[in-house]
């Protein structure tokens, strides 16, 4: 699409198609994939999920865009420990990425079940609490996605 400067559906659809062949047929050369199965429950959680992380961008970005043009507003920045029940390192790796492309937080580090966020505004600092606030809402809906 940057590419080209154009926004045609078909090219769309066959960006789709070529990255999801593409992907199928070097997964088995990635360990990141072993485990991982794609069930018509997945395929349909998908677009939720979509739009469930894009909600929380869009409520970030004028959260993140709000303290920068109000300096007065305080902020409380720091690193937060949060824990998952995520298995797959794939679903992992999805989930911190989904946290990190979300303003205002950034995955620092992965180990086992514990993932570690600079938070530009720490609203909890107990593990619990913090886990609810910056990966539940995305942990729900990946446990059901990513196998």
């Amino acid at each position: 699409l940057l590419g080209t400067g154009t926004f045609r559906l078909d090219e769309l659809i066959t960006g789709l198609v070529l990255s999801f062949g593409v992907t199928v047929l070097f997964a088995s050369f990635s360990s990141l994939y072993r485990g991982v199965k794609i069930t018509p429950k997945s395929i349909v959680l998908f677009p939720v999920y979509l739009v469930v992380f894009l909600w929380e961008m869009i409520k970030s970005n004028f959260d993140v865009a709000r303290r920068v043009l109000t300096p007065s507003l305080p902020i409380n920045p720091g690193v937060v420990q949060v824990k998952t029940k995520l298995e797959t390192p794939l679903a992992k790796l999805v989930l911190a990425n989904s946290i990190t492309l979300t303003p205002g937080t950034l995955t620092m580090d992965v180990k086992g079940d514990s993932l570690f966020i600079h938070w530009i505004d720490v609203k909890a600092e107990d593990i619990q609490e913090a886990t609810e606030k910056v990966s539940w809402k995305f942990e729900k809906i990946l446990k059901e996605i990513i196998l």
